[in-house]
């Protein structure tokens, strides 16, 4: 059975999320501050956490880190009463898969839940341009770089990358499809899971990052290229003439 991981230090709050997990089939785990979230987590790894931000003991986002240093896989949906943009952006940077506001419609909520534990979950091999392994990990390798999609593990040149989920979410994205370009709005859309995001900054900081730990010469891109006024194309080819950076 699927387990929720619900970190909110409000007991009324509890029971409602509590409730409404319980009622979808999922079993729930509670958490009323940040250090016995972080114990549970670590004692049991969830499907997914729901997390909210104002927590006694150890802050939302210092946890929301600390899960994804321990297990980056682990989808987290962010439960909050504030909407300001710089808070939404920042939390999606440590790896937060989605972020709701209180108050919030229930179905809404368990909507987003489930969308975020498919999107967490392996999808299965799919041919592309980039090499494979033949085996049921998924893997993508080029110029020294090898991305192991199913484990999460990367390297360069035999040395051990660290990747975020987020990071390791856009890059399969870009890697199923090669050459194509691709617009902000549709990376978030596709891999943030947003229609109607209000910035698009944290696309182009996590391609800046991979860029950082991808590419021989970060400020000369090769295969992570700028596609002035359209977004943004992998390319596994010759690389473009002097590409945007």
């Amino acid at each position: 059975m699927d387990t929720v991981l619900v970190v909110e230090d409000s007991r009324p709050m509890q029971r409602t999320l509590q409730r409404l997990f319980e009622s979808d089939g999922l079993q729930v785990q509670l958490a009323s501050d940040g250090v016995v979230g972080l114990e549970c987590f670590r004692k049991q790894i969830p499907s997914i956490v729901v997390l909210d931000l104002k927590l006694p003991r150890l802050p939302g986002k210092e946890l929301c880190r600390a899960f994804k240093a321990h297990a980056a896989s682990v989808p987290i949906v962010v439960l909050s009463a504030n909407a300001e943009v710089e808070d939404k952006v920042l939390l999606l940077e440590l790896g937060a898969d989605d972020y709701v506001t209180k108050p919030f419609s229930p179905k809404e909520l368990l909507a987003r839940v489930r969308r975020a534990m498919r999107r967490g979950r392996p999808n299965p091999p799919a041919p592309t341009n980039a090499a494979k392994e033949e085996i049921a990990h998924e893997v993508l390798a080029f110029d020294g770089v090898r991305v192991d999609f199913t484990s999460m593990e990367a390297s360069r040149a035999g040395k051990r990358l660290t990747l975020t989920a987020q990071e390791f979410k856009l890059l399969k994205f870009f890697a199923g499809s090669p050459n194509r370009v691709i617009s902000r709005e549709k990376l978030l859309n596709e891999v943030w899971g947003y229609e109607n995001y209000p910035t698009t900054r944290t696309v182009d900081n996590h391609v800046l990052r991979l860029r950082q730990k991808l590419e021989p010469d970060p400020a000369n891109p090769q295969y992570f290229l700028t596609m002035h006024g359209a977004g943004y194309k992998f390319t596994l080819g010759a690389p473009a003439a002097a590409p945007e950076k």
